[in-house]
C-alpha cells in the first residue's frame, strides 16, 4: 500500500509539472480569458426600438414535418391529410420558390431602410434522423424567431417541442458563433431528449370545440416531463418578457426562464381564450412602449394588467386574406403579426389594407411587402425574422 501510494504521488507530481511547463510555454494573451469586445453586436431589449441588425429566415428546402402528436395538436383538421401524405417530403416547390422571393424582397427592403440583414445556412432538411428516444426528418430555417431569443445582449436557444425541429439550431451555429466572437453572451437551454413522455400520446383532439375545452382546462400536448418551449412563445418589454403556456411551451420552460433571466428581468404567464395556442405573436403583439396590439378573437385573461399601467390596447382589423390560401400552419391572423422597425415605421402586410390604415391613424408609416406565400409555411413578418441589435437601453415599462 505505501509503495503504491508513492507510485502514485511521484506521478501526480510529474503531471504537475507537466501541465506548468505546457502552460508556461504559450503565448503571453490567452484567447480564452481575454475581455469581450466593448461594441458587442448583440443588444435588444424590446419589439419597437430602432432596428439595426436582423437575422431573416430562409424557406430553402422547406420540408413538410411528419404527422406526428405534437404536429396534430398545432394544426388544422383541414390540413391533417396534407400532413399525412406529405410528411418528411417537401412542401409545394412552386409555393417554396415564390416565398424565397418574398423573402428575398423583404430582404432587399429592410436593407434600404439601413438594417443589416443576415441569414441562416441552408440545410438539407429531409435527412432522416434518429435518437435513443425518436426519428424524424426536419422542416425549414424560415421562422429565427421561434428558436432565437434575444435578451439585452444575451441570444438564448429555444428547446423546441417538435421533433421535427430538434436539429433545427445547426442552420443558426455559424451566426451565433460569429456573435459570440464578438463579444454576445450565448446560451442554449436544456436540449429536451423529445420521449415519448414529454407528449400527451392519447391527446383527445376532435374538433375546435375540444381545443377551447382543453385549454381553458389548461390541458395541453406536450406535458411537464422536461423543459421546452419555443421562443416565440415569448415577447419583451424591457425589463417584463410575457409568455404563454401553450403546445409547444410547458411550464417548466417558462421555470427555467424565469430562473435564467432573474433578477434583472421578471417573466410573466398571461393566457388567452384560445383553442390552440402556439407562438404569441399573432395573438398579442407589443409594438410600443404602452402600445399592444391584442386579438379580438383570443382575448387576453390578463389584459388589466396592462391597462393598470397605463398601456393602450388596440383590436386589430379583422384579416383579408382570403380563404382558399393554404395556411398550412397558421391562421390568418399573420395580419397582425408585424414587425417594427422603429416606434414609428412598422413592415406589414401589402394585401392587409385595413391593418395599413388602423397604423396610419396611429402615426406609424406602413412599409408595405408582400409575403403571402411565405404565410403558408407558418409565420408573418415578427416570426421570419429575430431581431439582434436594437438601439436603444434597458427599461421598466411597468413600475
Amino acid at each position: 500500500l505505501r509503495g503504491a501510494l508513492t507510485g502514485w504521488v511521484q506521478r501526480s507530481a510529474q503531471s504537475t509539472r507537466a501541465a506548468a511547463a505546457s502552460q508556461n510555454s504559450r503565448p503571453a494573451e490567452d484567447k480564452a480569458t481575454s475581455p469581450a469586445p466593448r461594441d458587442c453586436p448583440v443588444c435588444s431589449y424590446n419589439e419597437w426600438d430602432p432596428l439595426e441588425e436582423v437575422i431573416v429566415g430562409r424557406a430553402e428546402n422547406a420540408c413538410v414535418p411528419p404527422f406526428s402528436v405534437e404536429v396534430k395538436a398545432n394544426t388544422y383538421e383541414k390540413y391533417w391529410g396534407f400532413y399525412q401524405k406529405f410528411g418528411g417530403q417537401s412542401f409545394p416547390k412552386d409555393h417554396v420558390k415564390k416565398a424565397i422571393a418574398e423573402m428575398e424582397e423583404m430582404c432587399n427592403i429592410l436593407k434600404g431602410e439601413g438594417v443589416i440583414v443576415k441569414r441562416p445556412d441552408p440545410i438539407d432538411w429531409s435527412v432522416k434522423y434518429k435518437t435513443p428516444d425518436f426519428e424524424s426528418t426536419g422542416m425549414y430555417a424560415a421562422m429565427p424567431r421561434d428558436i432565437l431569443l434575444v435578451v439585452g445582449n444575451e441570444i438564448i436557444e429555444a428547446p423546441m417541442a417538435w421533433r421535427a425541429r430538434f436539429f433545427e439550431y445547426r442552420a443558426y451555429r455559424r451566426l451565433i458563433k460569429d456573435y459570440f466572437n464578438s463579444g454576445a453572451k450565448w446560451t442554449t437551454a436544456p436540449k429536451p431528449t423529445m420521449a415519448d413522455e414529454l407528449y400527451d400520446q392519447n391527446y383527445p383532439i376532435h374538433s375546435v370545440e375540444d381545443r377551447h375545452k382543453l385549454a381553458a382546462q389548461g390541458k395541453f400536448v406536450t406535458t411537464e416531463f422536461e423543459p421546452c418551449f419555443d421562443a416565440a412563445d415569448f415577447i419583451r418589454a424591457g425589463r417584463d418578457i410575457f409568455v404563454q403556456r401553450s403546445q409547444v411551451t410547458n411550464y417548466m420552460g417558462i421555470e427555467w426562464m424565469r430562473r435564467h433571466l432573474a433578477p434583472d428581468y421578471r417573466v410573466h404567464i398571461i393566457s388567452f381564450k384560445d383553442p390552440n395556442p402556439m407562438h404569441i405573436d399573432a395573438t398579442f403583439n407589443i409594438i410600443g412602449p404602452g402600445l399592444v396590439l391584442s386579438n379580438p378573437d383570443r382575448p387576453c385573461h390578463q389584459i388589466e394588467l396592462f391597462k393598470k399601467a397605463g398601456w393602450t390596447v388596440i383590436q386589430p382589423p379583422v384579416p383579408l386574406i382570403p380563404d382558399d390560401h393554404p395556411l398550412w400552419m397558421s391562421s390568418k391572423w399573420l395580419s397582425m403579426n408585424v414587425l417594427m422597425l422603429d416606434e414609428k415605421r412598422v413592415m406589414v402586410d401589402a394585401n392587409e389594407t385595413s391593418i395599413q390604415k388602423m397604423f396610419e391613424k396611429l402615426g406609424i408609416s406602413t412599409i408595405k411587402v408582400n409575403i403571402r406565400h411565405a404565410n403558408s409555411l407558418g409565420g408573418g413578418f415578427h416570426c421570419w425574422t429575430c431581431d439582434i441589435r436594437r438601439r436603444g437601453t434597458l427599461q421598466s415599462y411597468f413600475d
